[in-house]
């Protein structure tokens, strides 16, 4: 009868393979403690040989998995524990923050916010134009007929909080225009 993967033992950590994972099984039933250790040894070379840019830190604490942390030799590194490896990681907080206008983005939030706080000057001046410049575009993204500067003006207000309030009738935003398309050549048929 033929063996099967599918018929064979689970493998700890397939990436290593099943004769590795046969040498781990060989080397923890071993009886003397010298025999054993250079065994270990000797499969961690070969592992290192396979995966030369792994640790050797790593190395140990995966023949260690792969014997089911049923290893007794003394490691030359410390190892990871049983314990130690069952410990989940803490959750990461979801951010609640909700973006007001999705095409805009949490970016153009975040620098209407700051730009709102510098001083008047023509820098803060500069950056309001490239914003809402900017926000522009974004919208044309949505919008492909096109965009009125009163609306990109007012959106930018709210967002600052009233903190930045340009004049639609005397602020005027480029026209922007999607660049035309090359037309694609038709390959023509070779005759034979």
């Amino acid at each position: 009868m033929y063996d099967y993967n599918t018929q064979r033992q689970q493998l700890k950590l397939p990436e290593y393979g099943r004769n590795i994972q046969n040498m781990v099984d060989l080397c923890r039933s071993i009886e003397d403690p010298e025999e054993r250790r250079a065994c270990a040894f000797g499969i961690v070379r070969v592992m290192h040989t396979l995966f030369p840019e792994t640790e050797l830190k790593t190395l140990w604490d995966h023949v260690l998995v792969m014997a089911d942390f049923q290893l007794d030799i003394d490691f030359p590194v410390e190892v990871t524990t049983e314990e130690q490896l069952a410990v989940k990681p803490e959750r990461l907080p979801y951010s609640d923050n909700r973006i007001k206008w999705r095409h805009y983005g949490k970016n153009i939030e975040l620098m209407v916010d700051k730009v709102a706080d510098l001083e008047d000057g023509p820098d803060k001046d500069k950056l309001i134009s490239m914003i809402a410049h900017q926000m522009k575009k974004l919208q044309l993204v949505h919008n492909k007929e096109g965009v009125e500067d009163g609306k990109i003006l007012r959106d930018l207000a709210i967002y600052s909080q009233g903190r930045i309030d340009l004049d639609p009738s005397t602020y005027l935003l480029h026209e922007f225009r999607e660049a035309p398309q090359a037309p694609v050549a038709k390959k023509k048929k070779k005759k034979k």
